[in-house]
Parts: structure tokens; sequence; C-alpha cells
């Protein structure tokens, strides 16, 4: 009987992101519960959930406060269309929007996910041009790096790698500019001593093409699916005051990095910038439900003011937009980093996480560390000197999913970046517990890799 929901969940599912046969050599993991920063199967077994479920998770599992708004919400009304009716619950939740991301931004536009949030931003953008009579403008500058999504929009405005090579023909062209990858610089400078030479590119592709982008889009500060990849917030302000120059819109996806990840409400104030269009979900519910916002200026938003026959609407949507239940769970999210000064509680994390990463930097099969906020990213290499990269035959990022289930953590290497995206709420005990256990499965690692003499596990 044990085995029965993985064998019916082997013959009907589809899992993501997930090669199929691996699913027979480790079958999925049926979870019953979860409370705080730890998920339970049906034998009782906890798993620390290290990466935060994908990176929605912000105050821990099953928190009494957003469940019951949850609850409060389905008694009253559990979804309407959001064309041209309104309710409470949508408006109260623009309102903190705007009140907590950086000034300036002033409208809200919801969707379902981080996709849908960032496509409603490149749909905008592109026709904001258009209704202010410059069409040509329909082309994006973006990070060769960058990680937005996985519709088609999303993948296009994209880097070309694992996620989207195989769908290259359904993407349209960008122009593209080196990623502030400061342990793989793209011009060959020293980490922490260069002058962003790497700015020089985004400049002269701006400059070049100025008359047809229409935005640049970027993570802030913290690039996720490219390996946790952290990067001077002087980059970002560089970033901003390029498109400020010539004319274009910025696109802040924030969709992994908002909501305290990164030690500030949004990565964006890391820099001291305002963009165009911020992009949100993820941690907007703390992971309970499915929501996504796209927030922008009034600027932005009266361009699209104007009678039917003029053609500047919008003509997009979703239909869970502003889904009342989902809005009910992001109120009672934004309210707890105020009560229970989660922010506070963030920078307390971090300066934990630090003296374990200079630690972990000591291994012969770690190249680089890097961390902000509760974010700590680990890159593991064949050769420190050379900083050559283990192939994909050598699968040492499933090796260490599996090392990791051993020692009761879920652990889900980006490639071969080993990598804690913490729940906010996580606590000391809990913290140092999880960073022991981490530090056994390194060195661990680490000795397998010495004993084979190959440099793989």
């Amino acid at each position: 009987m044990k085995n029965d929901l993985v064998e019916r969940d082997l013959k009907c599912l589809w899992h993501p992101y997930t090669q199929t046969k691996d699913c027979e050599l480790s079958p999925p993991i049926p979870i019953t519960a979860a409370e705080g920063v730890k998920l339970y199967d049906r034998d009782g077994k906890f798993y620390y959930d290290t990466i935060s479920s994908w990176w929605c998770n912000v105050h821990g599992h099953g928190h009494p406060a957003i469940k019951a708004a949850i609850k409060k919400q389905t008694d009253t009304l559990g979804h309407v269309l959001f064309a041209g009716f309104t309710h409470e619950g949508a408006v109260e939740l623009a309102e903190r929007l705007v009140s907590i991301t950086t000034p300036g931004l002033k409208r809200v536009f919801y969707s379902d996910n981080g996709s849908t949030a960032v496509e409603t931003a490149l749909k905008m953008s592109v026709q904001y041009w258009q209704n202010v009579g410059k069409s040509k403008k329909n082309s994006f500058l973006v990070l060769d790096m960058g990680y937005h999504g996985d519709t088609a929009g999303a993948m296009s405005v994209g880097g070309e790698g694992l996620f989207n090579e195989k769908f290259r023909a359904l993407c349209f062209e960008t122009f593209k500019t080196p990623t502030p990858y400061c342990y793989r610089c793209p011009v060959g400078r020293k980490k922490g001593s260069c002058a962003l030479e790497c700015l020089i590119p985004a400049e002269d592709i701006l400059k070049a093409h100025v008359g047809s982008i229409a935005a640049v889009v970027a993570e802030p500060v913290l690039m996720g699916a490219a390996g946790m990849i952290v990067y001077p917030p002087e980059f970002l302000k560089g970033l901003r005051e390029l498109s400020l120059k010539y004319g274009v819109h910025m696109i802040a996806d924030e969709v992994a990095t908002g909501f305290g990840r990164t030690g500030k409400m949004f990565a964006c104030e890391h820099a001291g910038i305002t963009p165009d269009f911020m992009c949100l979900s993820k941690g907007i519910t703390s992971g309970w439900l499915p929501l996504g916002a796209t927030l922008t200026t009034e600027d932005i938003f009266q361009a699209f003011y104007g009678d039917h026959g003029e053609m500047k609407t919008f003509y997009h949507g979703h239909t869970f937009t502003a889904n009342p239940v989902a809005c009910a769970a992001a109120i009672a999210s934004i309210d707890l980093f105020k009560k229970e000064d989660t922010l506070t509680s963030v920078g307390k994390i971090e300066a934990v996480l630090a003296p374990f990463l200079e630690e972990m930097s000591a291994l012969s099969i770690v190249g680089d560390v890097r961390g902000i906020g509760t974010v700590a990213a680990i890159e593991l290499v064949k050769n420190k000197d050379t900083k050559e990269r283990f192939s994909p035959g050598d699968r040492v990022g499933m090796e260490i999913y599996r090392m990791g289930l051993e020692r009761n953590l879920l652990l889900r290497p980006l490639g071969d970046v080993v990598y804690l995206f913490l729940p906010l709420c996580i606590k000391r005990e809990e913290l140092d517990d999880v960073l022991e256990r981490v530090t056994c499965v390194l060195r661990d690692a680490d000795k397998k890799a010495a004993e084979k003499k190959v440099g793989h596990l």
C-alpha cells in the first residue's frame, strides 16, 4: 500500500524540470504535511525545505495568520471576473503593494504567476511605445544568462541555455549583454576590483539600437536560475541610468527576489532605483496560492487612456486575475512582515550564512561562494585552479540531491551550484542544524571526489 501513490504517480504524471527516467531511479516522495521549515512524508520523516519550495515560501508552511485569512475569504467570495468588476481584496492589496514598493510605482496589473507577470510587462512596454507614436521600439535588451519564466515571451528575454535551447524557434530575437557574473567575469576582471566594465556592452547596444529597444530586462542583484549569481548593486544602478539616458524602459523581474529575500523588501532597493515595471509573484502569497502582479508608473498607465476607438486598450488578461482568495493570502503575508519584524530576522540569518560560506570555500571542489539575505550559493568545480566545470555526465547535482535527502535536506542544485533559499522564518537552532547537515553533504562529496582522483563524484 505504501508504494500505491508513487505507482499511480508514475503512471499518469509528468513532473517539471525532471529527467523522466530519474523518476524511476529516484521516485517522487509523497509529502503529507508541512509546518514551518519542514516537510513531512507519510512515514513521518521530515525534510528541511531549504529552497522554500521553489523560492516562494516566505513565512513558513502552515502559518496560522495566512490560513485564517484564506478561510475567512472563502466564506464570502471565491472568484469573480476582473473586467468590469472589482472587490475589496484586490484594491487593498494593490494599495499595499504601491505603499511598500519603490516610489513611483502607482498602478498594479494582476496575473497568475511569475512568467505572466513578466509577459504583462513586456506587452505593456511595447504597446506604450506604440501608443505614443514610436512603434519601432519593440525589442528588448537582456542579460545573456537571465531567466524570466517559461512562456514564450519570458523565454525570449532570458538567456540561451538549458531551459530554453530547444524552444528557440518559438522565441523572438533580443539584444543580449554580458551577465555581471563576478566569479566568471565576462571581461576578465577580478571580483571586487573592477570599474563595472561589463556595463560597456550594454551602452554600446543601446547607443546603436535605441530606436528599436523598448526596455531593458533584468533580475535585480540576484539572478536565480542562472546559478544564484549575486552581482554588485552598482551594476543595476548603472543599467537603470543607461535606460534613462537612452529613453528605454526598465523591467525589474522581482519574482524571486521580492518580499524580503535579499534583506530588503525588494532587491531594487539595494541600488536605490525605481524601475518602470516591477514583476512580482512567488513570495507574494508566501507560497499558498498562485498570484502575479506587474507594477508600473502613472505615466505609462496614462498612455493607455483614451476612447475605445483610439485602440489604446491593453488587450491582455487572465481568467484568475485578482483571485480574491489569493489576494487575501497576499495581504496577510504582507502584514506579517511588520508583525514579525521579518526583515530584521533576514539580517540575522545573513550574518550566520556568511561564515558558513567562508568555511565551505576551503573545500577542494568549491570554486566560488556567494550570498545575499537568506540565499547562499556554493559553486562546485572540477578544477579549483582553472574553474573547469564538471561535465553533465558527472550528474553532480543529482548526487548532491540524493545525499541531501539522506540527511533530511531538500536540496535541488542548479547544475553544479548547491544553494540555500531559506524561508525567512527559520529559527537559529534550525539554521544551525541545516548548515551542519549541508556541511556534511559537501564534505562527503569533496572526499568522494578526492578518492576518485578524477574530480567527479
